[in-house]
């Protein structure tokens, strides 16, 4: 069976890492907000969290704005095409399945930052790469499954 051991650390290194810890520590709180430790106490603080992470992908990350917008593109597609109501609904998850795992790649990637922070660690790159692969995958089935649906009644409009 095996053990885990905890690799013996040198005080010179912990007590690098602890000042390095204390020095984040006061910079962050002073662009946090207070308390956000905490879970959310009442059901609009938890939404205007919610809108927060919303608005901050939205701001920052390239790849959640092009979601969204390939997303409002086939859904109006959709619509104009008069898909039936189960058609739109896959259409609608598959969009939203794609913007969550962003969100998720998103979370991963800050967590991992905060964790080792301008230091190169071979698992954080794999951490991040496959939070990456992940929406790759996604968006390759998404773009299939939006094929399937909108194609063959977007040739028959056009003629074809």
């Amino acid at each position: 069976m095996f053990t885990l051991k905890k690799p013996k650390m040198l005080p010179e290194k912990a007590k690098c890492l602890n000042e390095e810890f204390r020095t984040l520590s006061k910079a962050r709180n002073r662009k946090t907000r207070k308390g956000s430790w905490r879970t959310a106490g009442d059901f609009h603080a938890s939404f205007r969290y919610a809108s927060q992470g919303l608005a901050y992908a939205f701001r920052t990350q390239r790849n959640f704005r092009i979601h969204v917008f390939v997303g409002a593109v086939v859904c109006a597609l959709g619509l104009w095409l008069q898909l039936n109501a189960y058609e739109l609904a896959i259409l609608v998850v598959t969009i939203a399945s794609i913007l969550v795992l962003e969100l998720i790649n998103t979370a991963i990637e800050a967590v991992t930052d905060l964790s080792i922070g301008r230091r190169f660690h071979p698992l954080a790159r794999i951490a991040k790469d496959c939070a990456a692969a992940a929406v790759l995958v996604a968006s390759i089935s998404s773009l299939l499954i939006g094929s399937l649906l909108l194609l063959p009644p977007f040739l028959i409009r056009i003629g074809l």
